[in-house]
């Protein structure tokens, strides 16, 4: 059997799911095979004694077997292939070890060295080579700190090597099944070319490629198949050496990103409709030709997380602070969120953001659901624009700056930006759709082309908000529609309504419900049913901040609302974001309940239009500058000292 071109290929699986065994047989039986075991012997230990045995009587004589670990593994790696190494978790928990890493209470620079000197020496391999590793969730690790820490470095290996690898294959019951590719994009989009099917070792086609994070790949773990691990056999089965600190197995991990996309045609997976609508919203204007869109497939994008390294570094920072354990309270943990989303410890301070604030028209306002006349929603743009609303006034502030933007106004208003609008007002979703697919899917893009938009400008932090009159009805169904709500357990007085216009607006929110669950597994049918353009701007404009790794401050039902479709849509989301403050609507709660955001104030601030989440910046600020301008405990030498009391003290 001829050995596969030169290709790199990733082999995960859990314990005894036989991925030594389908590795090798990547490799055939003529090639001289150079077989790398990781797996250090342990003196005295018949059973893994007979293990590797085994493992040595399945491969063919002429195979040669090389021992290595630590930085051995990447020298082996550049001479001649056809390789095959067995495995990387073993060989994490040998470098791990070797540093003395499993009590430190900062994992040495020696660890990271040694695990980017692998994936460059896998990156710059010479002939076919195979590597094996554990995945996550098919075996067992001990909740101890070893545990976590053996579990998230091997998370973060497998995310690095599966970056540099041209197949990622996983193996579950002897079964191969090989991952799909991250696909290259249109720039900013995260709109996915024609499926292409990947080959799978085992059967059919493993299904359609999908979009990358925005622009392509993301730099951060787009296209790994890893943020997981697990336990492995012999020369090859993560299981540490006998009194090594670390887990015999392995669990979920936290890496610092995550396999991208999702297949076309499972649930989430929209194709909006083609060419011309099909059908006209009520009361709306033909959309401009230039945000037409047609023939585009949105499908789900996985943002990776936050950079699991500088969180722990944030987390040991605070930890040696001239304080009490536990001092800094919340502002600790939101330092640490700030560090890890900035991948750097300690953090620093947001002094560029941005507040952008879209102005669009609902058809169910015109119901009487609010306090306020539809047209409001104007007059709200123009006093914004001027300055003259809350959320700028706050704005100004706190250094923060604003945008004004109409993406759905009937007329327009005086001082937002017209150049992003998509479509004239929306339907009245009690009964019809609020938008065609063709503009809902020019909705999702512009909101993604707005956050492009700032972060290219420079924005650190962004607080994103909606003037619309009315928004808190179809923001209440779509909460209804994902948490399975009953209507009655979302309606709140919002702008101030009365009992009647309440009556009004549970109705609305019934009868659109009803109208909602053909959609319930289709995040944005569900939108564009009954969300409204400004909602679905919103949920692109989250989606893709998170996959730029731009931190977002969320306020507001409305803005709730649309988190919920992003994080559907781009899984992970949610891991960028901090909720500004709990709000007053009862749908709002449930959205914190469902994306486990603890609000950081609770001011009571009820204007649904970002005014809480700038309030919330100079937090943001105060908590980055405590990590990085408090001196430590051992430079201050505050620190607990002998309270033991002497005899006879104190009588």
């Amino acid at each position: 059997m001829t050995p596969p071109v030169e290709l790199r290929t990733l082999v995960l699986g859990g314990t005894r799911s036989g991925k030594s065994r389908h590795a090798e047989e990547l490799l055939g039986d003529d090639a001289a095979v150079r077989y790398l075991a990781t797996g250090r012997r342990i003196p005295g230990d018949t059973d893994w004694d007979a293990r590797i045995a085994a493992h040595t009587a399945r491969r063919p004589a002429h195979w040669t077997t090389e021992e290595v670990g630590g930085t051995e593994l990447a020298t082996a790696l550049a001479r001649p292939g056809p390789v095959l190494v067995d495995d990387l978790a073993t060989w994490l928990t040998g470098v791990l070890d070797d540093a003395g890493a499993w009590d430190a209470p900062v994992v040495p620079a020696t660890v990271d060295a040694a695990v980017d000197g692998l994936v460059a020496a896998v990156a710059a391999a010479p002939g076919p080579l195979v590597l094996v590793s554990a995945e996550t969730g098919l075996g067992v690790v001990p909740d101890t700190r070893a545990g976590r820490l053996f579990r998230d470095r091997l998370g973060e290996l497998n995310a690095a090597v599966a970056r540099v690898c041209d197949d990622v294959v996983l193996v579950v019951a002897g079964r191969a099944l090989t991952l799909p590719a991250p696909a290259v994009t249109e720039p900013g989009t995260g709109v996915a070319p024609t499926p292409v099917p990947t080959a799978s070792a085992a059967g059919p086609p493993a299904g359609p490629v999908v979009a990358g994070p925005g622009s392509g790949l993301d730099a951060a773990g787009a296209g790994a198949p890893g943020s997981a691990t697990g336990s492995a056999a012999p020369e090859g089965t993560g299981v540490p050496a006998a009194g090594a600190g670390g887990p015999v197995g392995t669990d979920v991990a936290e890496p610092d990103g995550a396999v991208a996309g999702t297949p076309a045609g499972v649930p989430g997976a929209v194709l909006p409709a083609t060419g011309a609508a099909a059908g006209a919203v009520a009361g709306a204007a033909t959309t401009p030709a230039s945000i037409t869109e047609s023939d585009v497939e949105i499908v789900p994008v996985t943002v990776g997380r936050p950079d699991s390294r500088s969180r722990r570094a944030a987390v040991a920072l605070v930890e040696g602070l001239a304080m009490p354990t536990g001092g800094l309270g919340r502002l600790g943990e939101l330092g640490v969120w700030l560090a890890s989303c900035q991948g750097t410890c300690p953090p620093q301070a947001p002094v560029r953001a941005r507040v952008v604030l879209l102005a669009a028209d609902h058809g169910i306002a015109g119901n009487g659901v609010s306090a306020y006349p539809p047209q409001v929603s104007a007059v709200r743009a123009t006093a914004a624009a001027a300055g003259r609303l809350p959320v700028t006034v706050a704005a100004r502030a706190a250094g923060a700056t604003v945008r004004v933007v109409d993406v759905g106004l009937v007329s327009g208003a005086e001082g937002a930006e017209p150049g992003w609008l998509v479509a004239h007002g929306t339907g009245r979703i009690d009964r019809e759709d609020a938008l065609d697919g063709e503009r809902a899917t020019a909705a999702w893009l512009t909101g993604r082309r707005l956050a492009d938009a700032e972060i290219d400008a420079g924005a650190d932090l962004l607080i994103p908000a909606t003037l619309a009159v009315g928004v808190t009805t179809p923001a209440a169904t779509l909460v209804a529609a994902v948490t399975g709500a009953e209507p009655v357990a979302v309606v709140g007085r919002a702008s101030g309504i009365d009992d009647r216009a309440w009556m009004r607006k549970a109705v609305a929110i019934r009868d659109a419900l009803r109208r909602a669950r053909p959609h319930l597994r289709d995040p944005l049918a569900l939108l564009r049913t009954v969300g409204g353009t400004d909602l679905i701007v919103l949920a692109g404009f989250l989606a893709r901040a998170a996959e730029r790794k731009v931190p977002t401050v969320l306020d507001g039902l409305a803005v709730g609302a649309a988190a919920l479709l992003a994080d559907e849509l781009a899984p992970g989301a949610k891991d960028w974001w901090v909720a500004a403050q709990p709000s007053t609507e009862p749908a709002a709660t449930l959205v914190l309940e469902h994306l486990s955001l603890v609000p950081l104030l609770d001011l009571a601030v009820r204007t649904e239009d970002g005014t809480a989440a700038v309030t919330a910046l100079p937090l943001l600020v105060t908590a980055a500058r405590l990590l990085a301008e408090t001196g430590t405990a051992q430079d201050t030498g505050v620190v607990p000292g002998d309270v033991t009391v002497p005899a006879g003290a104190g009588r």
